[in-house]
């Protein structure tokens, strides 16, 4: 590539990163970005004109060149002369595979036509709230007209493809004073000679939509106050939340599980408190980015948040059949036999008045940024109501892009999900040691993982190592306060929706002989590991139960639990005291689908917050040896020799609960490298 073919692509980089950063001017993922330029072509020597542009499902926030899909200019030009028309269209993407430069980059996207056929050296398609909601609104072309004059032409709805990208080149030629286009139900256009002079124009077309919307807007474009739906009080809002959030991704989660996420944001607040949300809710969202996150429409409970729980979980539970008959029915009117199948008929957004936004996906960054796309159509339901009234594409061209083949073969291309994906764990006492080891290899198998820790820097800290708050939190718990437990237990629910794994690890030790063993050392350590396993697990069923998704719940106890060994009364009484519980709960919550399971781990020293504390010295000493040789001493008393490690234990939480194990509860799985007289009989 010459370096004048470099310097375009980090040019174009800039842009696509400056306005992807921004909230106004796009959303996640959505929109693209191109450049045209000159480069060597590698075996003739010679310059070829080429267009990079952003690949198929980056972000423009985040986008690097390996991003970007590069494209002989001349071969995806030529392919107007073979166009098959609009009816053949999707033909086109399977040919910008023999249109590609060297290895070509990233996947072309769908609007990689857009790009090339506009005669610009730079382009823009963006979504930017302010200009979808000109492009929904009723009379959007009007609109456009009159906040543009004929520097912006209207184009009206086409599905994203070929035939418009030679709609908006033909418009380019005929209105040589325009700078883009506004595109009925979905979003601009824009182009410049120079990458500076492209962003300066979208720039110009979303800030005068924004100018022209606040200007002229109606006071109250979502009606007035909708008595008794107002917001609830913060504290009384997230308890309904984490009351509500079991059943609701119950409800999202029957076709297929899913991860979620809470929102109490403001604008949603706002918008659910008003007299013309149930309207407009219903009408769906329009932008192609957006209904492709959040469905056609939402599920809207409605009834005022001062309604009773009972009442308003039964009142969920009747609109999710209402939801499920009313998306048969929509697939039903719209399929033919090309069509793919349906994909599950649960709603990706809930609406509760006063509360808030309940978003699902596949894990959590998706269900997160489908909560943001939501609050993106609401934001343009805004503007239209407030200068028109908000028009969005008919129900028939939706289902052409949810449905569409090409969107299909898109996720049919997503890698396959790790084994733990879509799954929720709260392991407790993970800051260090035991707990760290098994929250680490549930994260990395795919599972979003909440560390409950006395010490709530650390676990945010632990949680931090893992990822970001779409994988990993950190929250405080004293697992033997049944407050505590409940917060962090309600804290997990509204971080991810919902719980599916529990790993009671939390624990400490002390060992001293019998007549050495004070009343105060007994009650501090049942009060962690037997008062606190009981109490996580009861409020952690509480939530499993409520879903109805099954789960599992899994006991860290030890080799203690059934082996006699000196001066630690208090701490294997404990741990037989957790080993029953294991027993008695696998008993009682099998017929909800939860497993409940146990782990016996032996001498595992390194890493371990027990040992660390304390623990190691005294139990170096009861075997006469250094305390830095105590995890050889213990692997030489094992039948294979072998140190336990943290790690070890977490292998054994994976495989009960990875689903390979899917009929095992009331299991107690050794982790001890073979301690015969641990051996369970």
């Amino acid at each position: 590539m010459s370096s004048a073919g470099r310097t375009t692509v980090e040019e174009l980089i800039a842009r696509s990163n400056t306005l992807g950063a921004d909230p106004r001017f796009t959303n996640y993922a959505g929109g693209n970005t191109s450049a045209k330029g000159s480069a060597t072509d590698p075996v003739t020597g010679t310059d070829v004109e080429l267009l990079w542009v952003k690949g198929s499902g980056g972000d423009l926030g985040t986008l690097t060149e390996q991003g970007l899909a590069v494209l002989r200019l001349d071969r995806v030009r030529a392919l107007k002369d073979v166009y098959p028309g609009v009816d053949r269209e999707d033909e086109v993407v399977a040919a910008f595979d023999y249109c590609l430069h060297g290895k070509g980059g990233a996947a072309p996207s769908i609007d990689t036509a857009m790009h090339a056929l506009v005669d610009a050296a730079h382009v823009d398609h963006l979504h930017p709230d302010a200009g979808i909601a000109l492009a929904c609104a009723a009379d959007g072309e009007k609109l456009t007209e009159q906040v543009y004059g004929d520097k912006v032409v209207w184009v009206p709805w086409r599905r994203p493809g070929f035939q418009l990208g030679l709609d908006i080149a033909a418009i380019k030629d005929a209105n040589p004073r325009a700078v883009g286009t506004i595109l009925g139900g979905h979003g601009i256009t824009a182009w410049g000679d120079t990458s500076a002079q492209a962003e300066a124009n979208s720039r110009w077309i979303i800030e005068t939509a924004e100018a022209f919307l606040a200007q002229n807007s109606r006071p109250q474009p979502f009606g007035p106050v909708l008595p008794g739906h107002e917001a609830l009080e913060p504290a009384a809002r997230r308890a309904r939340a984490a009351a509500l959030a079991p059943v609701i991704r119950g409800i999202a989660s029957r076709d297929k599980p899913q991860v979620g996420h809470f929102s109490d944001a403001d604008v949603v607040l706002d918008f659910l408190s008003r007299t013309e949300h149930p309207r407009l809710a219903a009408l769906g969202t329009s932008c192609p980015d957006h209904f492709l996150r959040t469905k056609v429409k939402p599920l809207v409970l409605d009834l005022p948040p001062s309604t009773d729980l009972e009442t308003a979980i039964a009142r969920l539970q009747e609109l999710h059949e209402d939801y499920r008959a009313d998306y048969q029915a929509y697939y039903d009117r719209h399929a033919d036999e090309h069509s793919p199948a349906l994909r599950g008929a649960d709603p990706l957004v809930v609406l509760v008045p006063g509360v808030g936004m309940f978003s699902y996906g596949k894990d959590a960054q998706t269900a997160r940024v489908a909560g943001e796309f939501y609050v993106n159509a609401i934001n343009v339901m805004r503007g239209a109501e407030g200068v028109s009234s908000y028009a969005p594409i008919d129900e028939a061209e939706k289902f052409r892009i949810e449905y569409w083949a090409l969107e299909e073969a898109k996720l049919q291309r997503m890698p396959k999900p790790k084994p733990l994906a879509t799954r929720i764990a709260l392991v407790t006492g993970a800051a260090s040691g035991i707990g760290k080891a098994i929250a680490t290899r549930l994260a990395a198998e795919g599972a979003c993982v909440v560390i409950a820790d006395l010490d709530l820097a650390k676990a945010q800290a632990a949680a931090a190592e893992l990822g970001s708050t779409d994988v990993a939190v950190g929250v405080a718990a004293d697992v033997s306060d049944p407050d505590a437990v409940k917060a962090a237990v309600d804290q997990a629910v509204l971080a991810f929706g919902g719980l599916d794994l529990v790993v009671n690890n939390a624990g400490l030790s002390i060992s001293k002989p019998l007549l050495e063993t004070t009343e105060k050392d007994w009650d501090l350590q049942h009060a962690v590991m037997a008062k606190g396993s009981f109490l996580v697990a009861q409020a952690a069923a509480r939530v499993l139960i409520a879903q109805g998704l099954g789960g599992d719940i899994v006991y860290i106890a030890s080799k203690n639990s059934v082996f006699a060994g000196p001066n630690n009364i208090a701490y294997s009484a404990v741990k037989a005291d957790q080993a029953h519980q294991v027993r008695l709960l696998a008993a009682e919550l099998g017929e909800h689908g939860i497993k409940v399971n146990g782990v016996n781990p032996d001498g595992v020293v390194r890493g371990s917050g027990i040992f660390a504390g304390g623990w190691g010295a005294s139990r170096a000493k009861t075997y006469g040896i250094a305390e830095d040789d105590l995890g050889k001493f213990y692997a030489q008393r094992t039948l294979l020799k072998r140190e336990v490690l943290p790690e070890h234990v977490a292998n054994a939480v994976f495989v009960l609960t990875a689903g390979e194990l899917s009929h095992t509860t009331g299991l107690h799985v050794p982790v001890d490298a073979g301690v015969a007289a641990a051996f369970l009989r």
